[in-house]
């Protein structure tokens, strides 16, 4: 039967796909654009970004996110219901996924700046100057002109593959800041494609849905806003991190941890999964020796030689191709103490954050000159303490098999950011990325997409979020309530959708 135009036009496809168009067109007057020249500039429509015409922008850049969103939650809903077969669903996530990809390719950089700071870390070191102990107003230049005024001052918090790269970038294009920008973008996308590419492997190796490990992994409104909308170096560390899980499960272990290794030479984030990995390759090669030996399971005796094995090949492997990145780089080692990151960052999303503006709000009406920075200051300290011994917990807990190994990965990597001192939207990419890979309860699918739709609203184009603003926070919140709702119409149908194709 044909489909009538209303089929069409809310067809997961085509909304994906004007979404993708909408947040192209406002990216270059509502978006993270340049203080000074660029392609605006260079064309002489540099109107768009001032008075009234940036108004357009902004509301045609929301209108975008809204149908992205849209075509997220259509999407999801189509794959509850069991429209179709599998195979069938992964092709319409597929599709859907290039869509809403393709149109930003052109876009601008949107809801956030830091693609700015990457060219201006790289030039640093290029120029010969040491970010890790100097801020990139030491090197004035068109780079530093589009820099956001918080971070001129401050050190950066990457690895030496990060810098090496922004090197490489800027010792092509010089200062043309709109040609680095395209060269990040690049990136961006070959990182997505890499953790699309291996979640579909992984959620295939477990039994599970591709097609839902594809919706909410990859095809996630966070992720495209964030991952090739804001271009942020998440992008390449999530994907080298899912090659590497996949290696690792496929029993390519060395090249796994390298692969591994080489992610948390561009964001020390990467080595969350490194412990959970030694699992995964104990439970191999205790397996190996109980097969040799003709054995049902292994021993415990086993599996301490398999994990002092699969240890030490890890820790080996890591500090060498690390080690080896530093060097080549021309970076310092430095980076080892900036790992925590700048303590600018003020958001309810850091558990200490929140707690501290809770406390600070209610303090305020008996005490006029209550000090936030002293308690939140507290408060990350106790996070700190909180965090290591969640993680500890977590690599205990799940060290049964594989399956609850990969689990136990995007567990640790919620405790690391619900308690980090900083966290961001775009940190919950190594989360988001596993989350349907491993068979997980039904409870967690509708909370994450719940979730995900409410971060996705939280950020403007010009990378302010709205975290603090009461009416934003309230009506994004019904959306995602309703979202959620559209989506998981039936809890026992969707329960027997995701038993049923995994």
């Amino acid at each position: 039967m044909r489909m009538t135009y209303f089929q069409r036009f809310t067809n997961p496809v085509v909304l994906g796909g004007l979404a993708g168009l909408l947040l192209m067109l406002g990216s270059f007057g509502g978006g993270a654009i340049r203080y000074r020249g660029g392609v605006l500039d260079a064309l002489g429509l540099d109107f768009i970004a001032f008075g009234h015409a940036q108004g357009v922008s902004n509301t045609v850049l929301f209108i975008g996110q809204l149908l992205l969103i849209g075509a997220w939650v259509h999407l999801g809903r189509r794959l509850f219901k069991n429209e179709d077969s599998p195979s069938n669903n992964l092709g319409l996530v597929r599709r859907t996924l290039y869509a809403m990809v393709v149109p930003l390719i052109f876009a601008a950089p949107m809801m956030s700046r830091d693609v700015y700071s990457y060219l201006m870390q790289g030039a640093m070191l290029r120029d010969g100057f040491d970010p890790y102990t100097e801020g990139a107003a030491v090197n004035p230049g068109p780079m530093l002109l589009e820099v956001s005024h918080d971070w001129r001052n401050t050190t950066t918090p990457y690895g030496p593959l990060h810098l090496w790269i922004g090197d490489m970038i800027t010792s092509v294009v010089g200062d043309n800041v709109t040609a680095g920008v395209i060269a990040y973008k690049v990136l961006s996308i070959i990182g997505l494609a890499a953790i699309a590419w291996s979640v579909v492997r992984i959620a295939q190796h477990f039994g599970a849905n591709p097609a839902i490990a594809l919706w909410i992994g990859v095809a996630n409104p966070v992720m495209i806003i964030h991952m090739i909308g804001g271009m942020h170096n998440e992008s390449l560390m999530v994907g080298l991190v899912s090659i590497g899980l996949l290696l690792v499960l496929k029993k390519r272990f060395a090249s796994g941890v390298a692969l591994i290794a080489v992610a948390v030479a561009l964001k020390a984030t990467a080595a969350i999964a490194l412990p959970f990995v030694v699992w995964i390759g104990m439970h191999h090669f205790a397996g190996f020796l109980a097969t040799k030996k003709a054995q049902n399971s292994p021993t415990l005796s086993q599996q301490i030689l398999g994990f002092l094995v699969s240890g030490s090949a890890g820790v080996a492997i890591t500090g060498i191709v690390v080690s080896i990145i530093t060097w080549m780089s021309g970076a310092s080692w430095g980076w080892i103490s900036e790992i925590s990151g700048n303590s600018k960052v003020i958001n309810p999303l850091a558990f200490p954050s929140l707690v501290a503006s809770v406390i600070t709000m209610v303090s305020e009406v008996f005490i006029d000159d209550f000090n936030y920075n002293a308690v939140v200051n507290v408060m990350r300290t106790i996070s700190m303490v909180i965090m290591l011994g969640g993680l500890a917990v977590c690599w205990w807990l799940f060290r049964q098999n594989e399956r609850r190994a990969i689990a136990g990965t995007a567990a640790a990597y919620a405790v690391a950011f619900v308690f980090n001192s900083v966290t961001l939207p775009w940190y919950y990419a190594s989360l988001i990325s596993l989350l349907g890979t491993f068979k997980p309860p039904m409870w967690l699918i509708r909370g994450s997409a719940g979730a995900s739709v409410f971060i996705a609203l939280m950020f403007t184009g010009s990378g302010n979020h709205q975290l603090y603003n009461i009416v934003t926070v309230i009506v994004s919140a019904l959306i995602a309530w309703l979202a959620t709702v559209v989506i998981f119409d039936d809890t026992t149908t969707s329960s027997k959708q995701v038993t049923k194709q995994a």
